[in-house]
């Protein structure tokens, strides 16, 4: 933004020197060319915020992720430590069990 200032000012400044030697079609042509530059350099900047806007998302979104498969793998190391248990018991039920069938 600050070059796209700095380019008018020294644009504007050098027509203000030339204007005896300008004509009112050299003028229009390099206002219109000023203008062209500034929209140009606007819409830079709006793509530029509009990328940066994305990162922000896509890095949320990220940490949101890695989050989920933490909590994935949490779930998943409780669920084992469930079902070494009830094999466990399993085990522990069969042998009274059997035990008590030998009686």
């Amino acid at each position: 933004m600050k070059k796209s200032l700095l380019v008018l000012s020294i644009m504007l400044a050098f027509s203000i020197t030339l204007v005896g030697c300008a004509t009112t079609g050299d003028l229009e042509k390099m206002q219109a060319q000023e203008n062209q530059i500034s929209a140009k350099a606007d819409q830079a900047l709006q793509a530029s915020q509009d990328a940066k806007a994305a990162a922000a998302k896509a890095d949320a979104a990220s940490t949101r992720a890695e989050n989920a498969v933490k909590m994935a793998e949490e779930r998943a190391q409780k669920a084992e430590e469930r079902a070494q248990m009830a094999e466990e018991r399993a085990q522990k039920s069969e042998a009274l069990f059997k035990k008590s069938m030998k009686k």
